[in-house]
Order: C-alpha cells, then structure tokens, then sequence
C-alpha cells in the first residue's frame, strides 16, 4: 500500500474530551450525592422496601373456646385445619401439577390459574379450611409459589340435635347463630401476630418477634342437659312426622334456676354440613316465631279473675248454650254445657266460660298482667332474634277483642315466652328470669300473682290433665302433673284458615313441688289429628317423664301405669 492511499489522522477537539469527562464527574456526584441523601434522610424507606422482600407479618390464630353442656359433655370444638393460599405472580406450575391441584381443592384448573392470575391482590385463597391430610398432598406437589396458612374449623358433636342452640360459625370461624353468635365476643378470643423472615419461595427461615400474642377464646358452659336434649329431639322428631306436622318446637325449663335445659325444634339441620344450611330448617322458632297460643292462655284469665275477687274456683259460671254472640262475633264452645265452676270452665276449655270471665274485668288489668308474665316484651333467653309478639295496647281493644284474647287469640307469643309464663303457677306467683348458662343457684323470681292465686290455678291445670280434661294424654306415671292444651287457627290471608291449626301443650311437675316447664308446639298437624291434647300432650308426656327420671325428681304419685284415654273419650278444647 502507497504512503498517498493511508488514512490521514483525524485530531479531536480538546474542549470535546473535557467536556464528557465533566459530565461523567457531574453524573458521578449525583450517584453519590443520591446514595448519601438516601441512606442519611431516608433510611426508613429503604428499610422498608428491603423487609418487604424478605419481612413478614404473621396471624397467629386464636383457639375458639368450647361450648359444655351442663354436665361438660363437648357440643363445640375448634379442630385444626390447613388454608391453600397463592401469592399471584409467583406461582409456577406445570398443567400436570394444576390438574392434581384442582382435583385435590375440588377446583377447575382454569379456575385456579384465573386466580393466581390476579396481580391486584397481595394473596389469594385457593381453598380454606382443608383436613390435615389434604393438605400435606397439596404441599407434596411442590408447586412455587403456594403456602399454607393454619386455621381452626369447628365441629359439633352432637349434630342436628343442637344445632338451633349451638348454631354455627362461617369459615372465618366467627359465629353466624345460635350460642355461637350470642357469645362470640367470649368465644372468640383475640388474634395476635408474629414477625418472621422467609426466604424467595416463602418459606420460613426465621422467627424475629412476636408483635401481639394470641388470646384463647373462653370455654362457656350451658344450662343443656345433653340427655334431656336428646331425649326431647327424639319425642319432637316422632311426633312431627307421625301426624305430618309441617313443624315442631320444644323447650324445657328448670324452675327454680331459670335454666333452659332443652331447646328443640324440627326440621333441623346439620351445623357440620356447609352445604346444606338454609331456608327453614334455620328457623329458632322456640324464640322466633310467634302464634296465636289459643286456650293456653286461659289460665292466664282465671288467675286475673281470682286476684281481683271476681270470683273463686267454684264460681259458677252459665255457658249455655254453648255461644255467646259480642256485636256480630259469635264465639263457641266445642262441647257445649250448662253452668260451670270456674275450675270446670279451665279444665274444660269452655271458650264462653272464659269469655265471660274476662268481660267482668277491666281492659286494663287483664293488659297489665299479660304484661307482668312477659307478653309482648322480649323473653331476655340471650338468643339471637329474640320476637316480643304482639300485645296491643288495652285502650285499642273493643270487648269482642277482650272476650277473644282471654281464650288466646288476637295477640301472638313465642314457646319461649309461653314456658315462662307458665312458671308463675309452678313457683307461686314469681315469673323467673331465663338463663342459657348454667347457674347452679335458685333464680330471683318477680312476684305478678298472690301465692295463693297461683297455686288456685296450679289445682285447675291438674285437673285439666285428669280424665273429663283436655289433656289426659299429658300425664305421666310416678309424678302428679299440671298443664294446659291449646289448639288455634292459623293466621291466612287476612283471616282465619278453617283447616290449619297450631296445637300446643305447656305444663310442669311434679305439682307437689315443680321442677320443670315444658311447652311444646305442633305447627299444621295433618294426619287427621289437631288438637293440643292428642298430638302435643303425649310429647310433652314422653319428654317430662324422662327427664324428671335424669334429674332425680321424688315421685309424688303412684307408680301405677296410666291409662290412657280411647278415641273420643277426652274432653277437646274449644278452637
């Protein structure tokens, strides 16, 4: 190659060098003046972004407390359970591993993978409350990205028998009904948290601190009597489906502490099934629903009359002939009769017999006592949903209304409401208050009648169970028994329904010295049977007789089998 064909050296400006190097100095100083400015000003942003990558806050849960019964039989009790939670973003798993995922959390893989897919939240749960051993293959399939978090599931031992007191919680263990939802703050306890480093798959490689300790949720021990439950559920279940009842109701109350030591209703359901918990079958209607209780309140009337002095129990009462008509309203008797003692009119059910009653009374005092027994107030049992019914104010009620109301209609209660009530005649005149936990000590009654008025009534509802009564099926062998029946119709469009009826039966023993309330509640008994007497007496029979055997109770009667009635051979009241 010539010396004229080489490339002639090309000299750069000096200012051009000078230049780029100033502007490397000038970048280097921002670089550190940045670093500088970050690490002395703001340590505490950079501190949190670095424990985000590897800092985390953990739940420590808190154990659930159980629910006891009265003998510290279990009826709740918190078992631990596995959650599959995904962090989106990390997930990586091959369509092998999605499909075991999805056969083992009952999920679709594409369900799955539109989940993880989700870059908007923190985590996502895949699957909560997992048994153990599901758990551990979901881990067995060792998809990155998936972590496991320990969580509590109740169990209820004792299935759909306590279901309507104990209730249910909701997957995040908190209580939905029942006890469950009353005493939540008690049963609960208090969440805590702990600091933990994990490393880029999430795993847990160290303990820091705990922030805030866990706090055990506090066992509660009921006034249930798991036996007396039982048995009632047995009795109640029987009963609604050999006269194909649409429903059914029980409660049982201790009388001299107030405890409620069985409540029951029917249809149920299972609190250990998620799946199947709804519609009806969730109704508490001991507490809930209300009715009109019909002859059952009789009582109520003879007791007013008693304690104004408008008459004794041998009062003689005209109930012929059988009707009375108040402006346009006829009201009937079902067997119609002469003159009755007032004894005679509650143990026959003489609506007319009662309906005079009550018209010789004020309005206003017949409205006072109902409320001194606890109509038309909330009962205070501590259930959720807890109804008033319904008492009109007496200033509203025309005499036609007066006359019905003392025979049961035109005001509504609950069972659990009734069942108290009843109390005033097992504990001499005192209405005691209720307790869903157990207390062991006698209850403070409020006195609303004379003793001696209400052990009068004590004598009339004895007889009412004797034969030439409303509810010879109601005794019970060993024990002398007092109760009262009650048959209505039910409320339909704006009326009365002529074939649809709420038969019920509320009573207590031994009379020599009560011990227990029962009431029970039939709701559209339809095999041919309707009446209080012949479909919820034998209930309340069955379910007292057991339970006065569990609790000890001395007999107070021969132990002579009872005869029971033939068909058309007691005394039905009037509806």
């Amino acid at each position: 190659m010539s010396a004229a064909s080489l490339p002639i050296p090309v000299r750069l400006p000096v200012w051009r060098a000078r230049v780029v190097l100033l502007a490397l100095l000038a970048a280097f100083g921002v670089l550190v003046a940045r670093s500088a400015w970050l690490q002395s000003v703001q340590t505490g942003f950079l501190r949190e972004k670095g424990e985000a990558r590897y800092s985390r806050v953990l739940k420590v849960p808190a154990t659930r407390g159980r629910i006891l019964d009265r003998h510290g039989d279990v009826l709740a009790v918190s078992t631990p359970v596995q959650s599959v939670l995904a962090i989106p973003g990390d997930v990586r798993a091959t369509p092998a591993q999605l499909k075991a995922l999805g056969g083992l959390l009952a999920m679709e893989p594409r369900e799955i993978e539109r989940l993880v897919g989700d870059d908007s939240r923190g985590f996502v749960y895949l699957k909560r409350q997992l048994p153990p051993e599901t758990a551990q293959r979901v881990a067995a399939l060792g998809i990155a990205g998936l972590h496991q978090e320990r969580e509590y599931r109740r169990y209820y031992p004792g299935g759909e028998t306590m279901a309507h007191v104990i209730g249910f919680t909701g997957v995040d263990d908190a209580g939905l009904e029942g006890i469950e939802l009353a005493q939540q703050a008690q049963l609960a306890g208090a969440q805590g948290s702990r600091r933990v480093i994990k490393d880029r798959l999430g795993r847990v490689v160290e303990d820091i601190e705990s922030i805030r300790a866990a706090r055990d949720g506090r066992d509660i021990t009921l006034a249930l009597d798991a036996k007396v439950q039982s048995l009632a559920f047995g009795a109640l279940k029987a009963a609604v489906e050999a006269h194909r009842a649409r429903a059914g109701a029980i409660v049982a109350i201790d009388v001299r502490t107030g405890e409620v030591l069985a409540l029951v209703n029917f249809p149920t359901y299972n609190p250990n099934n998620r799946a199947r918990r709804s519609g009806e079958q969730l109704r508490n209607r001991v507490v809930t629903d209300t009715f009109e209780p019909g002859s059952t309140l009789k009582p109520f009337t003879a007791a007013l009359a008693l304690e104004l002095g408008k008459a004794t129990p041998q009062t003689m009462v005209q109930t012929a002939p059988g009707s009375m008509t108040i402006a346009s309203y006829t009201i009937r008797d079902a067997h119609p009769a002469g003159a009755l003692s007032v004894a005679q009119v509650i143990q026959k059910s003489s609506n007319v017999g009662t309906a005079r009653l009550a018209l010789q009374m004020p309005r206003e005092e017949m409205h006072a006592l109902f409320r001194r027994v606890g109509f038309g107030a909330l009962p205070w049992a501590g259930f959720p949903g807890e109804a008033a019914g319904r008492l009109r104010e007496a200033k509203t009620w025309r005499p036609v209304e007066q006359a019905t109301m003392s025979y049961g209609y035109g005001l509504s209660v609950s069972l659990m409401q009734l069942a108290r009530a009843y109390t005033v005649f097992a504990r001499d005149g005192e209405l005691v208050p209720l307790s869903l936990t157990r207390t062991g000590m006698p209850a403070a009654g409020r006195q609303v009648l004379s003793a001696q008025t209400a052990r009068a009534v004590r004598q009339m509802l004895e007889s009412a169970v004797q034969p030439g009564g409303t509810a010879p099926r109601a005794r019970v062998m060993g024990w002398r028994v007092a109760g009262k029946t009650g048959t209505s119709h039910k409320q339909e469009n704006g009326g009365y329904a002529p074939n649809k009826y709420i038969a019920s039966f509320v009573g207590f023993a031994p009379v020599s010295d009560p011990r227990l309330v029962i009431a029970v509640m039939l709701d559209e008994p339809a095999a041919g049977q309707h009446y209080g007497g012949q479909v919820a007496a034998p209930v309340f029979s069955q379910v007292m007789q057991g339970a006065l055997r569990l609790l000890g109770a001395p007999h107070d009667a021969p132990l002579v089998p009872v005869e029971l009635p033939g068909e058309g051979d007691e005394a039905r009241e009037s509806t």
